[in-house]
């Protein structure tokens, strides 16, 4: 059974944990060209940096929605919420516990190879299904992926215990701050280069912030939404060239987001 088919099944027979009633909060900068990614700075999840400065990502009733794009299933807890499609941001994450599957080789062949001891792992441990699923890779932009991590996010950090079972890795990826673009587009590793195109572009366009690391993919959506409407991100590690204070040149335009109440 393709990975697909099998997200399918998810979909129809694990009934999700009731929602946060508020969405992920964001706040920071409040207006274009205010200082917020210096050190110290005030506290912020999201900021909107680039691409589409207007679109929104709505939250309502535990759904997610941008346009066509949409997720009802919950994100792990403190978890920030889903760039819209078209939109750049820097987004801060907390830490989160993984159930990892890690290999070497084409990694859209697999993720069909992670699914099932993956799935398992969360039916053995009695642990609810969380949107997105994390995909890490190594080496993906010298033309020969060297591996990946396929990840299946707990809801909470204190859910079981870390460590091995079986093919699955239990850990806890460290807070990580990342630069995000959104997308709507099938699932594989070839659509991911348009994304990482825009981001490099952004990265080169100002001198704040600069790379920490090799590129992921959220995939927030499961084979019941079709192809061209699934929403997911691509993402590059990042850090601040410098903890002090920044130059006024040095301020990328920014704007403070969350997700809209319908």
């Amino acid at each position: 059974m393709s990975i697909l088919a099998a997200l399918a099944a998810i979909c129809t027979s694990i009934t999700p944990p009731p929602a946060d009633p508020e969405p992920p909060a964001a706040s920071g900068v409040t207006s274009a060209g205010t200082e917020a990614m210096a050190q110290p700075a005030a506290p912020w999840t999201v900021l909107r940096v680039g691409g589409d400065l207007e679109a929104q990502t709505i939250f309502n009733n535990g759904v997610y929605t941008s346009g066509k794009a949409r997720i009802d299933t919950p994100l792990p807890e403190g978890y920030p919420p889903p760039t819209p499609p078209g939109a750049i941001e820097l987004k801060r994450y907390p830490i989160v516990r993984r159930a990892e599957f890690s290999s070497n080789g084409p990694a859209d062949l697999g993720m069909n190879v992670a699914f099932w001891p993956l799935f398992k792992h969360i039916q053995r441990r009695d642990i609810e299904m969380t949107s997105p699923v994390e995909m890490d890779y190594r080496g993906l932009e010298s033309g020969s992926t060297n591996g990946w991590t396929m990840s299946f996010l707990y809801r909470r950090v204190d859910q079981g215990p870390t460590g091995k079972d079986g093919l699955v890795t239990v850990q806890d990826a460290p807070p990580i701050t990342v630069v995000a673009i959104g997308m709507t587009a099938p699932y594989a590793t070839r659509n991911l280069t348009d994304g990482l195109n825009e981001l490099n572009t952004w990265l080169a366009s100002q001198t704040a912030w600069e790379r920490a690391g090799d590129p992921r993919a959220m995939h927030y959506n499961g084979p019941e939404v079709r192809p061209q409407n699934r929403w997911m991100e691509v993402q590059i590690p990042v850090r601040l060239r410098t903890p002090v204070t920044l130059l006024a040149e040095d301020r990328p335009e920014t704007k403070s987001v969350a997700p809209a109440p319908l």
